[in-house]
């Protein structure tokens, strides 16, 4: 069961990362409707990830508590270590991909909150911008 556990969890680990790749790649086209339509798949996937992920880490707890006397290294063949390791480093890559994402994610924001702020500027309330000023103030002259 183990290593069916550790096979599907890495498959939806590139799964992910397949789906963040196309992500990064439409924000630098600006197709961002098809950003916007991938975020449910890639909601379902984490949350099929954790699932798996909570079995996995219940059948190792079996199998640590099976083998109180010797360590899990012991225990797992070098097939499930070496599917282990490759979990190991996917998640890492999945990881550093979410960043440059998040990085991309955060430009795009800054710059639409700018541009917001430059066609609707926000009067400040204290220390704190209060929100934009009603569309019904923008005057077209033609």
């Amino acid at each position: 069961m183990l290593l069916h556990y550790l096979t599907n969890s890495i498959n939806d680990i590139d799964n992910l990362i397949e789906l963040t790749n196309k992500d990064i790649q439409d924000i630098k086209e600006a197709n961002h409707e098809l950003v916007f339509e991938r975020t449910k798949i890639k909601n379902d996937l984490i949350k099929a990830f954790e699932h798996k992920k909570t079995l996995l880490d219940n059948e190792l707890i079996k199998i640590v508590k099976n083998n109180e006397d010797k360590e899990l290294d012991k225990v797992l063949d070098d097939k499930q270590k070496d599917l282990l390791n490759t979990m190991k480093t996917k998640l890492s890559e999945l990881k550093n991909k979410n960043k440059e994402y998040a990085k991309f994610v955060v430009i795009i924001s800054e710059f639409y909150n700018t541009l917001l702020d430059k066609i609707f500027p926000r009067e400040m309330d204290g220390y704190h911008k209060s929100d934009h000023r009603p569309a019904s103030i923008l005057k077209v002259s033609v």
